[in-house]
C-alpha cells in the first residue's frame, strides 16, 4: 500500500510538473491567435478601421507645432512676429546700427584731433612768440592755430592801450568761446548714445508686453495651455526684450568710453589754450620791454 501511495503521489507530482511546462507555451499559443483574430478583422473590414484612425486625430496640433517648435530661430520668430513687435524690432536693430556707427565715427573723430592737437603742441614747444608759433604751424586748421589767431587778433585791435591785465582777460574770454565750441562739437553724438542707452529697454518691453498680450489673446481663442501652443509667441515676444538689451548695453558702454575719451581731449584743448595765453603774456611784456627801453634813450 504504501508503495502503491508512494507511486500514485510520484505521478501526481510529475502530472503537475509537466502542466507546469507546457502552461507557458500554450499561453504563447492561444495570444497569437487572438492578436491575430485582432488584427484580421481590423486589417479586413474598414469601419472598425474608422475608429483607431479618430483617435490620432484629437492630437492635431501638437503634431503640427512639435516640428516648428524644434525650427524656432530668431528670424523665424521675427517673421511669425506680429507688425507692432515686428516695427520694435525694426527700430532697435537700428538704433543698435547707429550705435556702432557713432563708435567707429568718434574713435575715428577723437583720434586724429588728439593726434593733431599733440603735434600741434610739440611744434610751438620752443616758439618764443605768437608770430613765431603761427610760423611753425604754417596755415594748418585746428583747434592751437584758433587760439594763436584770436591772441593776434586781441592784440592788435588793443594796440595803444597800456592795460596788460585788460588785454588777457579779453584773449582768455575768447579762448573760452572757443573752447566752448570746441566741446559741443566733439560731443556731437554723444547724446544719440545716451538716448539709445536709456530708452532701448524700455522699448524693447513694449515690444514683449505687446506680443504676450497677443499670445494671451490666442490662448483664450484657442482654448488650450498646452505649452507648444504658447511657446512660440511667448518667445516671439521675449526677443523683442532681447534686441532692446542688445541695443541698449553697448550704446551705455560706448556712452562712458567716449566720455573718458572727450575729457582727454578737452585737457588737451585746455593746454593748448594755456599755451597760447603764455605766448601772449610774452609778447605783451616784450613790447612793453622795449617800450621802455626806447623810453630811456
Amino acid at each position: 500500500m504504501k508503495i502503491m501511495s508512494y507511486q500514485a503521489s510520484l505521478a501526481a507530482a510529475l502530472m503537475l510538473v509537466a502542466a507546469w511546462l507546457v502552461s507557458p507555451v500554450s499561453a504563447q499559443t492561444q495570444t497569437q491567435p487572438a492578436a491575430q483574430a485582432t488584427a484580421q478583422p481590423a486589417a479586413a473590414s474598414p469601419a472598425p478601421a474608422a475608429v483607431p484612425a479618430a483617435a490620432p486625430a484629437a492630437k492635431p496640433d501638437a503634431a503640427a507645432i512639435a516640428p516648428s517648435m524644434k525650427e524656432l530661430s530668431p528670424w523665424v520668430m521675427f517673421m511669425s512676429a506680429d507688425v507692432i513687435v515686428k516695427a520694435v524690432m525694426i527700430g532697435l536693430a537700428f538704433a543698435s546700427l547707429m550705435t556702432w556707427t557713432v563708435l567707429i565715427a568718434k574713435s575715428i573723430e577723437l583720434s586724429v584731433a588728439s593726434g593733431k592737437l599733440r603735434s600741434a603742441l610739440k611744434k610751438i614747444s620752443e616758439a618764443r612768440s605768437l608770430a613765431e608759433a603761427q610760423m611753425a604751424l604754417g596755415a594748418k586748421q585746428g583747434i592751437l592755430p584758433s587760439f594763436l589767431a584770436a591772441a593776434l587778433r586781441e592784440a592788435r585791435m588793443s594796440a595803444g592801450l597800456s592795460s596788460d591785465a585788460g588785454i588777457k582777460e579779453r584773449a582768455a574770454s575768447s579762448f573760452s568761446e572757443i573752447v566752448r565750441a570746441e566741446a559741443r562739437r566733439i560731443r556731437v553724438g554723444m547724446g544719440v548714445l545716451a538716448t539709445i542707452g536709456s530708452t532701448s529697454p524700455f522699448v524693447g518691453l513694449f515690444g514683449t508686453v505687446w506680443g504676450i498680450m497677443n499670445s494671451f489673446i490666442g490662448i483664450s481663442k484657442s482654448q488650450t495651455t498646452n505649452l507648444a501652443v504658447v511657446a512660440p509667441g511667448i518667445a516671439e515676444a521675449l526677443l523683442a526684450t532681447a534686441i532692446g538689451l542688445v541695443a541698449a548695453i553697448p550704446a551705455v558702454i560706448i556712452y562712458n568710453h567716449f566720455s573718458r575719451m572727450t575729457k582727454s581731449y578737452l585737457e588737451l584743448v585746455s593746454r593748448a589754450s594755456g599755451a597760447a595765453a603764455r605766448l601772449l603774456s610774452r609778447d605783451l611784456d616784450r613790447s612793453h620791454g622795449s617800450a621802455h627801453s626806447r623810453a630811456a634813450e
